[in-house]
């Protein structure tokens, strides 16, 4: 990396960079526009002379990436972006916040925006997520290249981000930066824009400990640069800045660098620098026009263009090609020295399984016992382990709840360095697929959202359902970006028994449900749990999934084996029928299946036509046309019945005006997990009740 000289173009870009984000945000008569003002010396410098990235190419495989995790400013990297010449032009930055139709949203969104690496906004989340790029940049260099020396390998890159005291605040980013040192992961750079100010004022209120040592206490390399010269002057010297950086790239190969960046937020707008009212407010017209005349700027002129620097700024992908021809040549003499390497190289990338994928799983079928009591976590496992045998891009683990979420991948090296090696996990190598995440179940969910953003791995995490609230967000951003994030909860319902109520969770799947764009699967025993994971696998969208899971066993049924194949991929089938139009319809999910297949039965004995229809998914039910769905439910039937261990709201839609929910509307119990679920009501004779119920409300409204 040659050494950085700032010119009077770098100078007259940055300036540039100030004012278009100033009349981005008061166009728009919002934003965030302190941050993206006194950060573009810092983001231009990155993108500049740091950052490997070639615009002409925005998804080259041998880029850096770069994150910013305070979404608020995102015009500090939209203007970056129009510098560099990604296809962000200058009437995208006018439509900046501009509805529907625009490139440029409040906070950057993923597949929208060339150059978005991922959505952020709340915060502490991006700075997370940088860790699981990091995570997947090793995990895949490790598949396709382990022997040769990390910065030689065309599938080396590193991870740049951006964050601001928010970030550290939130408690994520010390979750995350633990984990970040413990991995050792020197291909990550985090600049700590240290402004001291957030939405209520002085962050000494709520900020004061000394954030470099407590990162060096994580074992984080630290360093930090002032603009805010000691005089009380302020001078954006981004060649100092540069120093800083190329300084920690070489002390620290092995390290998480964080580096501390002294400024004062909106410098040099009049009234408005260092001030609480530049942050989340447009700054206001006279503020705007003072900025300007700070700078040399015609105060009356709006989104001007020093085309001169915008030029200069520009050679940036110019370099990026030469970069990016460089890489072929390696990448090239890489793909003809391993040819099975790139093979699977070429299968990651477009996104196909494996030959053998169905194999194995119907091998793992063929195992199953009928009428053997399997929990749906242990069948979890054995698909996991099955899949895993034949899926090398396959890898995940816990949050510390391995063994009993089933998500140990039998014989796997555990990812780590090998001084990380334990007496219970003593085979730890930097290229290990099982992962550890401690207690830290937020955490989880970012890093293996980096992870499938920045590699094109498929990982998948654990813990018990109760404490998927702790993910929640990060689930949510996964669904919002719509990428395959594979979630493992078990322990899944007031069943789990004598830990009590504060384990048990009754509200979750309601909640879960209610999330767009996740699919939530509660499979009914083995069978169900196979074919989920194999529709999950084999599905063309690019939603994530949570498998919610039993701790106690259930009933492998005969149902299932004849009909899990074709009807788990549905969403919800038909498991057991009558002669005729039924008398009422039985739905269930998950454990309670079994007991409306035994009510069913004993309505059978007194006369009463009940079909079951069982649920895994309502999400896959939800993409069924209306003919199928009829089928499966007709419009004619409204005796009807649901029966779930959790709270009935989701299953309203189903149950019509007759229907009548077997469920549990309050907090869990201590005790037994079976006797827990008689005690409130889950049974096959509770759902008899229900059932003649239902058909009685039917007949009288007749």
């Amino acid at each position: 990396m040659t050494e950085f000289k700032e010119t009077e173009l770098d100078e007259r870009a940055i300036k540039m960079a100030k004012v278009l984000s100033a009349d981005a945000v008061e166009k728009a008569g919002s934003g965030h526009p302190g941050s993206p003002i006194s950060l573009a010396p810092v983001a231009y410098t990155l993108y500049q002379h740091f950052i490997k990235h070639d615009p002409n190419d925005p998804n080259w495989e041998g880029r850096d990436r770069f994150i910013l995790s305070g979404g608020h400013a995102s015009l500090t990297q939209y203007v970056q972006l129009y510098f560099s010449g990604y296809g962000v032009t200058l009437d995208d930055l006018k439509n900046f916040r501009g509805g529907a139709a625009t490139r440029t949203p409040g906070h950057p969104e993923y597949g929208l925006t060339p150059g978005i690496e991922m959505t952020t906004g709340p915060l502490g989340q991006g700075f997370a997520s940088a860790i699981g790029f990091a995570y997947g940049e090793r995990f895949q260099r490790g598949l396709l290249d382990p022997e040769t020396p990390k910065e030689d390998s065309p599938f080396y890159h590193k991870i740049w981000a951006i964050c601001g005291e928010g970030d550290i605040e939130e408690g994520i980013s010390g979750e995350a930066a633990s984990l970040a040192a413990n991995q050792k992961l020197g291909n990550l750079t985090v600049i700590f824009d240290a402004n001291r100010i957030q939405i209520e004022g002085d962050t000494n209120l709520v900020l004061a400990e000394d954030v470099l040592k407590r990162f060096q206490a994580y074992g984080w390399y630290t360093d930090e640069f002032s603009f805010i010269q000691p005089d009380g002057s302020y001078k954006e010297d981004i060649e100092g800045l540069a120093d800083v950086i190329a300084k920690a790239e070489k002390a620290a190969p092995d390290q998480p660098k964080l580096i501390k960046v002294h400024s004062l937020i909106a410098w040099p707008t009049p009234g408005k620098t260092n001030d609480p009212s530049s942050h989340g407010s447009k700054l206001g017209t006279e503020a705007v026009a003072g900025l300007k005349e700070a700078l040399g700027y015609d105060p009356e002129e709006n989104f001007h263009v020093d085309e001169e620097a915008l030029a200069h700024a520009r050679k940036v992908a110019e370099r990026g090609l030469e970069a990016h021809k460089e890489w072929d040549e390696k990448f090239d003499a890489w793909r003809k020295a391993n040819p099975d390497k790139a093979a699977l190289y070429d299968r990651l990338k477009a996104g196909e399984l494996p030959e053998g994928f169905d194999k194995a799983l119907d091998d793992l079928e063929a195992t199953f016992e009928v009428g053997k009591g399997v929990a749906t976590r242990g069948a979890s496992g054995s698909v996991l382990n099955a899949i895993a045998a034949v899926m090398p891009e396959l890898w995940g683990g816990s949050a510390d709840l391995g063994g009993s979420n089933k998500t140990d991948l039998k014989g796997a090296a555990t990812f780590a360095p090998a001084e990380c090696a334990t007496k219970q996990w003593p085979n730890c190598n930097e290229f290990g697929r099982q992962l550890h995440f401690g207690v830290r179940e937020f955490t989880m969910g970012c890093i293996t959202n980096g992870i499938l953003l920045g590699s094109h791995t498929r990982p998948f995490g654990g813990t018990f359902f109760m404490f998927s609230d702790y993910e929640r967000s990060a689930v949510r951003l996964a669904a919002l970006m719509e990428i395959p994030n594979l979630y493992i909860w078990s322990h899944d319902s007031v069943a789990v028994g004598e830990d009590g109520p504060t384990h048990q969770p009754v509200e979750h799947l309601a909640s879960f449900r209610a999330i767009p764009q996740l699919e939530v699967i509660r499979p009914a025993d083995a069978f169900e749990t196979a074919e989920a994971y194999r529709y999950f696998f084999e599905k063309k969208n690019t939603l994530p999934g949570a498998m919610v899971l039993t701790r106690q066993g259930v009933p492998v049924l005969a149902e299932t084996a004849a009909k899990a194949k074709d009807g788990v991929k549905k969403g919800a089938y038909v498991l057991v029928d009558t002669e005729g139009t039924p008398d009422v319809i039985l739905m269930a999910s998950g454990s309670e299946v079994q007991w409306a297949v035994a009510a069913a039965k004993t309505l059978a004995g007194e006369g009463v036509k009940a079909r079951v229809v069982s649920v895994p998914s309502m999400e896959w039910f939800e993409e069924q046309d209306a003919e199928y769905k009829e089928a499966v439910l007709p419009a004619a039937v409204k005796a009807r019945v649901s029966v779930e261990a959790g709270v009935a709201m989701p299953w309203y839609k189903y149950l019509g005006s007759y229907g009548k929910p077997v469920s549990i509307e309050q907090f869990g119990l201590q005790g037994d997990g079976a006797q827990n679920m008689i005690d409130l009501g889950i049974t096959a004779e509770h759902v008899v009740e229900a059932a003649k119920a239902s058909i009685a409300e039917v007949e009288a409204a007749k």
